[in-house]
């Protein structure tokens, strides 16, 4: 028998029903099943299972996670796998080292199945932009499953892995749990260790958990977080305690802030209809929904890839064809080395992205997009610190759609950049968000919403997932899965 999630597993471990071993055999079985479909990794620990039965015989028993398998996703570094980001750029590379997040997973006694497919450097919003090739939603395999962790999500929604990490730069965790049907926390920016993150855009990526329920994703995070002084951007006196958040579900007294234009035009009217029902499921909970407006939300996009962008164009320009990863055949000179190298090694989202990165850090523009972008953002810190002064939390969509064809965001980039407009303002502000399912759609997809709290306030966000999903059942619904023909 395969266990679903960690909550499970551990309870089978100390009941004697059965073993990591087993556990991680089954989960490498349903890789083996399922995956030529959905393509959810990119590499297998060949060592998993070796490492379970090792584990079985001397490893510590005692951790929430301990022998639970977890799925990475591939802008982790790993020393027993490649890391590639999915890019071309980056092909074959083993790093000498393991991310900090990696490095409390082994402590905490987890087995690592694999590294999870991506978009490309985290640039995009389907899995399309991989190099390995397009990640398939398990709800229907004609639709994508989000991104940039479109393959963490998928893992999970697949059952190829009981929990996954992804990274969030401007939406990348809550996105995918959103078309996929998953829970998935994008904490506070510094609560957990950026060290071995590949980054994107330095000052918006954090690392965060994917699981079924907000029990398993606060179980990991738990876990991950931490002060590291390998990251200068990690905090410190950060010890996240969630035994309380999950025993407790009375929320009187909380109150719960909807931002009523989130829910205007470009919302799809089934997400309106189900962000409108978990409101009053709140309320019967005894939340007290209070609508208000946050006009600043039009300016979070542009404001976002401007800055995403220019840090993007930084931190991609070490990658140059000679330290590490693709190097190719033939070239003139150095410079041309360096042409080829990355005209050959990065896809065109990549290009794209650090071409308008490089022209808004560019001399003469520099003020009037870079600087200007800056001004926003603090401008929209500003909005959330005068919403939190009156709400525990915002409840807004993940999504103004259910996940979208396959082939069908690539070709407008534009649009597919709008469809950021619910969750790139959470990186901007550096706060934690809780995205978690609500309900399903006509075309039988998963329908996702996400609570934003003040920062540091995952303990609050975490109660109040968990009372919604104590509460009502959309966290249990299951795809049906196909096998390779």
């Amino acid at each position: 028998m395969q266990y679903e999630t960690a909550a499970q597993l551990r309870r089978a471990y100390a009941d004697g029903q059965t073993t990591a071993a087993a556990q991680t055999e089954a989960y490498l079985a349903q890789i083996a099943k399922y995956d030529k479909v959905y393509h959810c990794y990119n590499v297998i620990n060949e060592q998993a299972a070796e490492q379970a039965v090792e584990f079985d015989k001397n490893g510590d028993k005692g951790g929430a996670l301990a022998g639970v398998p977890v799925a990475i996703k591939d802008n982790l570094a790993t020393e027993q796998m490649t890391t590639t980001c999915s890019s071309k750029i980056l092909e074959g590379f083993v790093a000498p080292y393991d991310a900090t997040v990696v490095q409390k997973l082994r402590a905490a006694g987890a087995i690592i199945l694999g590294k999870t497919n991506m978009d490309e450097f985290a640039m995009g919003s389907t899995t399309e932009t991989s190099y390995t090739g397009a990640t398939k939603n398990p709800w229907d395999t004609a639709h994508v499953p989000g991104g940039s962790s479109g393959g963490s999500a998928a893992a999970v929604a697949a059952g190829e892995a009981p929990l996954s990490l992804g990274s969030d730069t401007g939406g990348s965790i809550r996105q995918p749990c959103a078309y996929c049907g998953l829970t998935g926390i994008k904490p506070t920016y510094g609560a957990v260790s950026r060290y071995g993150l590949l980054a994107y855009g330095s000052s918006l990526d954090q690392i965060g958990p994917i699981a079924h329920d907000v029990r398993d994703c606060a179980t990991l995070l738990q876990v991950i977080a931490g002060y590291d002084e390998k990251d200068s951007t990690s905090i410190k006196d950060v010890n996240f305690d969630f035994t309380v958040a999950l025993q407790d579900s009375d929320l009187r007294g909380k109150k719960i802030g909807l931002p009523l234009n989130y829910l205007g035009e470009g919302l799809d009217a089934e997400i309106k209809a189900a962000i409108l029902a978990a409101c009053q499921q709140f309320a019967v909970l005894g939340a007290e929904i209070c609508e208000f407006e946050m006009p600043m939300i039009e300016y979070a996009v542009p404001a976002y890839y401007i800055i995403a962008c220019a840090e993007a164009s930084s931190n991609l320009s070490r990658y140059d064809g000679i330290k590490y990863g693709y190097h190719p055949e033939s070239f003139r000179d150095l410079e041309d080395l360096y042409l080829t190298a990355r005209s050959e090694g990065f896809g065109l989202e990549v290009k794209r992205r650090i071409m308008l990165g490089t022209f808004a850090l560019s001399s003469g523009y520099y003020d009037a997009y870079y600087q200007k972008a800056l001004k926003v953002r603090a401008l929209i810190k500003q909005e959330f610190d005068r919403a939190f002064a009156q709400y525990d939390a915002i409840l807004s969509p993940v999504a103004p759609t259910t996940a979208p064809a396959l082939n069908s965001s690539l070709s407008d980039p534009l649009a597919m950049y709008l469809s950021d407009i619910y969750t790139v303002s959470v990186n901007l502000v550096g706060i934690p968000a809780v995205a978690l399912p609500c309900g399903m759609a006509a075309n039988g997809l998963p329908i996702g919403m996400q609570l934003l709290g003040r920062n540091f306030a995952e303990e609050n966000l975490v109660k109040l997932a968990n009372a919604y999903q104590t509460s009502t059942d959309w966290h249990n619904k299951r795809p049906q899965l196909k096998e390779a023909e």
